[in-house]
C-alpha cells in the first residue's frame, strides 16, 4: 500500500507542470503551459517515428515525458535567458530528485538516469528527443500570437547544433527555420534582425 500511496504522491506532485507557464504563445495569445510543450514534443517524436530509422522508441517517449519534469517546481526559465542561468542543469536536477522522493527507489533512479540522458544527450535516443524539443518551441514559436517585439532571429541560432544529428531531423528544422524567416520578414523585422 505505501508503494501505491508514493506513486499516487508523485502523480499529485508532478500536475504542478500543467500550471508552468513558459515564454511562447499559442496560436490563440495565451501562454503555453510546460505540459501542453511535453505533450506536443511526444506527438511530435511519435509522428516522424517512422522516418529516423531504429530506435528503442518506448525510450524516446520517457525521455520526452521527463525532460522538463524538474521544471514542475521552480518553473520554466526561458530559453533567451538561459545563458544567464549556469546552475539551471543543477536546479532542475534537484527539482526532479524532490519531485520523484515519494516513488520506490528503483522508480525514482530510472526517471533521474533518462533526465540525465537527455541533459547530456548520451543516448542516439537522447540526441533526437533534444533536437525534436528545440524544433517544437521553434514550432510553437512560429505558430503563436507573440508580441510585436517577438525574437524570430534568436530561433535561427536556438538549438541548431542538435539539428545533424539525423538527415529527417536536419531537414524538418530547414523547414522550420525557413517558416521563422517567413514570420520575421511578416512581422517587419527582417530573418537577421534581433531584439
Amino acid at each position: 500500500m505505501q508503494d501505491i500511496n508514493g506513486r499516487l504522491i508523485f502523480i499529485q506532485e508532478a500536475e504542478r507542470l500543467k500550471n508552468v507557464l513558459r515564454s511562447a504563445h499559442t496560436s490563440t495569445g495565451r501562454h503555453e503551459s510546460t505540459a501542453e510543450h511535453t505533450w506536443r514534443l511526444c506527438l511530435l517524436a511519435m509522428t516522424f517515428q517512422d522516418l529516423l530509422g531504429p530506435l528503442d522508441f518506448e525510450r524516446v517517449l520517457k525521455l520526452c515525458v521527463i525532460h522538463d519534469l524538474g521544471e514542475a517546481i521552480q518553473g520554466d526559465i526561458p530559453a533567451v535567458v538561459q545563458q544567464a542561468t549556469p546552475d539551471k542543469s543543477q536546479r532542475e536536477r534537484r527539482d526532479l530528485m524532490a519531485l520523484t522522493k515519494s516513488l520506490p527507489p528503483t522508480l525514482q533512479t530510472e526517471m533521474l538516469a533518462l533526465w540525465e540522458d537527455y541533459e547530456y544527450a548520451s543516448s542516439r535516443e537522447a540526441r533526437i528527443v533534444k533536437a525534436l524539443d528545440k524544433i517544437e518551441t521553434i514550432i510553437q514559436h512560429n505558430q503563436g500570437l507573440n508580441p510585436a517585439d517577438f525574437d524570430y532571429a534568436f530561433n535561427l541560432a536556438y538549438g541548431k547544433k542538435h539539428a545533424n544529428v539525423h538527415p529527417v531531423i536536419a531537414e524538418l528544422r530547414a523547414l522550420v527555420d525557413a517558416d521563422t524567416a517567413l514570420r520575421a520578414t511578416v512581422a517587419g523585422l527582417g530573418p537577421s534582425s534581433s531584439t
